[in-house]
């Protein structure tokens, strides 16, 4: 069948994904209502389109801390790809890479980090970073990373434990026996999550700026209280996240806490988003609110679904399609061109 939008690939994911593995990656926190709110807070935006505004030549390239992407959209962290296609996060690099974009390799990735960047060699790869009780190992995954030419390092700092996923319950989810959380084999193990440090406090910013020169990102930061205190620890770019709903329900929408973040960073840092970008024209209101580039989760997945690296592939074409007919329709010939007048939030 053609695909022609994003959800075309998530009708295909559902229908052909293991359940387990289906459950796994859709799956939201308790009623999972800030999962579905992600999404159904970009209906409450309205464009402000100019006309006649000459979109005969449109320029979509943008830069994540001074490097050169193709268009504003980056692979957001998720883990175990190879429940979605056999090469998994392999078949990730290689599609952000021809794309000529950002993929974030999630610490519980199923290949390795030396794997993933042999199969990319030269992509923009920043590395996501959960903190371990065992520090050691979470200092030898940030040296690898570095050391393997990842250029940033994604700090989550909103999963202290793990949210309560009904449907993963349900499953007694766990990886197949022949899938391993490769970057942490020997480490602990993969059904217990409990190994990740709950007492990570901002003080850990200083510590891990002590193991590494890469740019520290921070992802899931929700209120200006928080984005202020990123700012005043000298992190380069906050990643705007509720990790997809899937932690704890009830908090806003990304796109309804970027609003917030923006105005209390100032331009300090880099902000970007990421959960509930299914079209082109999320991406360009994600723009106009502020973001400097957003990042899919669960699209990358279906991609990876329907057809590897060539399905991931054609999601980000897609987008990238969308965003570019987005930003001419609503006037705009460049990124810089796009700014908060070109939407308004209706009250739907």
């Amino acid at each position: 069948m053609a695909m022609v939008c994003l959800s075309d690939f998530e009708v295909y994911a559902k229908k052909y994904l293991p359940k387990i593995a289906w459950d796994f990656f859709a799956a939201g926190a308790d009623d999972c209502s800030t999962r579905d709110e992600n999404i159904l807070a970009y209906k409450r935006i309205r464009f402000r389109p100019r006309m006649l505004r000459d979109v005969s030549m449109m320029d979509i390239r943008t830069k994540l801390l001074g490097t050169e992407i193709s268009f504003p959209v980056g692979i957001a962290p998720t883990g175990f790809h190879q429940l979605a296609w056999p090469d998994g996060e392999k078949s990730t690099a290689r599609a952000a890479k021809a794309m000529n974009t950002c993929y974030i390799a999630s610490t519980y990735s199923t290949c390795t980090l030396e794997e993933i960047s042999a199969a990319a060699p030269g992509g923009l790869r920043w590395f996501q970073l959960y903190i371990h009780r065992n520090r050691m190992v979470s200092q030898q995954l940030v040296q690898r990373a570095e050391a393997l030419g990842f250029q940033g390092l994604v700090l989550t700092a909103d999963l202290p434990y793990t949210g309560k996923r009904r449907d993963d319950v349900r499953n007694g989810f766990c990886l197949p026996p022949h899938m391993k959380l490769k970057n942490l084999e020997g480490a602990f193990e993969v059904c217990q999550m409990s190994l990740l440090d709950p007492s990570v406090t901002w003080n850990d910013i200083y510590w891990l700026r002590s193991l590494t020169h890469l740019p520290i990102i921070i992802k899931g930061i929700l209120t200006k209280e928080d984005a202020e205190l990123a700012v005043r620890h000298g992190v380069q770019g906050i990643i705007v996240s509720n990790h997809g709903g899937r932690q704890l329900d009830g908090g806003p929408a990304t796109i309804e806490a970027l609003v917030e973040v923006v105005e209390a960073v100032q331009g300090r840092l880099e902000v970007y988003l990421d959960g509930g970008i299914r079209k082109g024209s999320d991406v360009l209101k994600a723009l106009a609110l502020g973001a400097k580039c957003v990042f899919i989760g669960r699209p990358a997945l279906w991609g990876l679904a329907y057809k590897g690296e060539e399905g991931l592939q054609e999601v980000l074409r897609i987008l990238q399609d969308e965003f570019r007919l987005s930003m001419a329709l609503a006037g705009c010939a460049s990124i810089s061109e796009i700014g908060r007048h070109l939407v308004q939030f209706s009250n739907l």
